[in-house]
Formats: structure tokens, sequence, C-alpha cells
């Protein structure tokens, strides 16, 4: 008498039985990768099923592969946020005179903020300059122009003479969301290197902090450990989501020296927006 049972071949019956030993193994091993479980039982299966028709090598290359595909990492946060808000990032250049009577030239960074191509940035990027040209993520640059500023929170709006045909503004999120310890993330262009990239943590809250040249402190800022150089001021600090939580200001160095030690501070985005740009969204 026949059946119509499907048969299985030695080959198929080799595969499941070193899939559930895999899958065995990574039960008793949680963190153990997916790769080592699968060579893990590679080894322990020519011992526990001798009489089994060995894998030949393409087959092992296949199941390693697979093993491989399931075990590959997510994109990094960092990678992801950079992904959202660099189409947003501007470079800023100011010239103005100095105390020898020559032309010179300072960077920064801004975040453009909405579909109409305002820039946020730090007030003392563009304070003391006549000139004020912008360069936008597809390379167009252009001049621009202080729309409203609040110097007293170092926030300043700017906007350019002329728009990109494409205008990709930040998402602008609730630092109030935020606790000490949440990572967050840094875009910028430090000493000119465009549209660079720092991770940290928050540090703290409700700091004040006194630049160079200010009589009055700036209250109320976000304490951060992300790298921050000149060139950075003006730009965003972002949390996980790649949403702007607030703009960097400043940062703390005990020397002479004009260079990151650990300590940079930024506006709340709530603060920033208000002060500088019409009532925030939240």
């Amino acid at each position: 008498m026949t059946t119509n049972e499907p048969s299985v071949s030695g080959t198929d019956l080799s595969r499941s039985r070193l899939s559930r030993l895999r899958e065995r193994i990574k039960g008793m091993f949680p963190f153990a990768s997916g790769v080592f479980a699968t060579l893990l039982a590679l080894i322990l299966f020519n011992f526990l099923f001798p009489g089994q028709k060995p894998l030949t090598a393409k087959e092992v290359n296949d199941v390693v592969a697979i093993a491989m595909a399931s075990a590959t990492p997510r994109p990094a946060f960092s990678a992801e946020v950079y992904q959202a808000v660099q189409p947003s990032i501007v470079l800023i250049e100011t010239e103005y005179e100095n105390r020898n009577g020559q032309r010179d030239r300072s960077l920064g960074t801004g975040v453009i903020i909405d579909d109409f191509g305002n820039i946020l940035t730090s007030y003392h990027v563009v304070s003391d300059s006549p000139n004020i040209f912008v360069t936008f993520v597809d390379g167009m640059k252009s001049g621009a122009f202080i729309v409203d500023a609040t110097p007293e929170r170092d926030i300043a709006v700017l906007r350019a003479y002329e728009n990109p045909a494409m205008i990709h503004p930040a998402v602008l999120g609730s630092p109030r969301a935020m606790r000490v310890g949440d990572e967050v993330y840094v875009v910028g262009n430090p000493f000119g290197f465009y549209s660079s990239m720092s991770s940290g943590v928050i540090s703290g809250f409700n700091r004040a902090f006194r630049p160079a040249g200010r009589e009055s402190a700036i209250e109320g800022l976000i304490q951060f450990d992300a790298a921050a150089n000149p060139g950075n001021s003006g730009g965003p600090l972002l949390n996980r989501s790649g949403h702007v939580i607030g703009i960097v200001t400043g940062l703390v160095n005990p020397t002479d020296e004009n260079f990151f030690i650990g300590i940079g501070f930024a506006v709340p985005i709530d603060v920033a927006v208000s002060g500088g740009a019409g009532s925030p969204p939240y």
C-alpha cells in the first residue's frame, strides 16, 4: 500500500536537525551571536549524528550566510539622525573689519526651521558683520540678512536673499522630554569642516553661562558633552529622533584656547523659537 506523504531526503533532514540544534544553542547562550551559534552547531552536529550524510561546503556556507544576515545590527541612531538633519544644515560665513582695519572672516552654523527658509543660529555668529553669506546643502551660496534677533538669549533668525529650489526644514523637538544622560548629537561646521557630527549625552539643565565679551550670563541652558568647537555655534543639538532640541551657543574652556574640553551649552529650542521666530508648535 502506498501513501501520498512527501518524502524527506537525507539532506533536508540534516538541515532540519542542524537548524534545531542552532536554535537550542542560542537558547542556552542568549548572548552568543547567530554566527557563533551556527559554527558551534556545525561542530556538534558531526558528533551527535555521525551516520548522517555530511553537509557540503555550499550548504555550510549557505547556513552561515543566513546566520550572518540575521545577526546584522540595525543602523546606529547617529547615522539616522545625521540623515534626517543634514539637508537642513547651513554654513554661515561672515565678513568684518578687524582691529587692524583688515577684512576678516568667521564661520558658524545655522539650521533651517520652516518652509520659508528661515535659518536659526546664534546671535554672536552674525552680530558684528555687515556681510553674511549662507551655503546650503546643495552647494548654493547666497547673501543673507537678519530677520529677528534676541541678543540676551544669543539667538538670531536669518533669511537668504535667494533660497535653493528645495528647502528642507528640520523637525523641532521638545527639550522638556529629555533627561540627564539621554543621548544627544551635534551637527555643524567646526573649523569650517562642513556638516560634521559628534555625539554625547545631556550633562545637565538650567545652566548659566557667560560667554567672553558679554556682561551678563545666558540662563536656562542645556549642558552637553558632545564635541563642539568654533564653527559649531548656531548649529542644532539633536535627540535620537533627529529632532532639534537646542541651538549650540558656547563652550567652556578654562584656558585661553578656544577648543572643546567636554562642556558645551545650548539654548533650548522652545526658548530659541519663542524668542526669535514666533511661537513653538507645541
